[in-house]
């Protein structure tokens, strides 16, 4: 194979392959998606689409029960509640334009309760760009480094990076986990701008500005799919 199809694994119901095929995969592997369910299926150089299909079906029972472990989706709605820097707060409709931030509550408009994931994802950016600017500054100052912008997007596949320009991304979901595993990330992107790998050199930039990051890497990686079950679009 030499691109990336999509297959379906007979069954009831019947499950959708991503097939992709990698240079640098030694075996045949599989990857069943926490975030939305999708199964990936890499193939080494030289794979057969008949190799991977038939282990893919010996392989059909782990995937299934996978599947059937994952996180039911949430889609926010007043009266609910939602995680804020890793606290559940409820949703209350109340006398405001947009969604506003209170002590463990998040108060919303009475009306359209149809816009609430909009409103709730507004409200996130904005709390979130204003906590990693802030980590993000403070970080490259303690390396004596500067980036170039800051971007927020709601990515699946990681939680920030660095680009070789000095740019830095982030999910704006990290402000849904508590505030030291925000920081946490902020520390290890801006690490980045000294050294752009994950050498030993690189991890002991990390610690020596964010010397307990382990704890908080630890919960993003534990909990980091929780952030991910909330729904704000369709």
């Amino acid at each position: 194979m030499k691109q990336a199809e999509t297959v379906y694994l007979p069954g009831d119901p019947p499950i959708a392959l991503l097939l992709k095929p990698s240079a640098r995969a030694r075996r045949l592997s599989l990857r069943v998606s926490q975030l939305d369910g999708r199964v990936t299926l890499t193939l080494p150089r030289g794979a057969s689409r008949r190799e991977a299909m038939v282990f893919a079906q010996d392989k059909a029972d782990w995937i299934r029960s996978h599947l059937a472990g994952r996180l039911d989706a949430i889609r926010p709605l007043p009266g609910g509640s939602v995680l804020f820097e890793g606290r559940d707060h409820a949703l209350v409709p109340g006398p405001v334009r947009s969604a506003r931030l209170g002590e463990g509550v998040i108060h919303l408009p009475v009306t359209a309760p149809d816009k609430t994931g909009a409103r709730l994802t507004a409200l996130f950016k904005h709390e979130a760009r204003q906590r990693l600017q802030a980590a993000s500054e403070r970080y490259a100052k303690a390396v004596g480094r500067d980036f170039t912008r800051l971007t927020l997007r709601d990515t699946r596949s990681r939680w920030g990076s660095c680009s070789s320009r000095g740019g830095l991304m982030y999910s704006w979901r990290l402000v849904m986990a508590p505030p030291e595993v925000l920081d946490y990330v902020a520390a290890h992107e801006v690490a980045h701008l000294v050294e752009m790998n994950h050498s030993a050199a690189y991890w002991a930039v990390v610690a020596d500005i964010c010397p307990q990051y382990e704890a908080p890497r630890r919960w993003l990686k534990d909990n980091g799919a929780r952030l991910h079950r909330y729904r704000f679009r369709d």
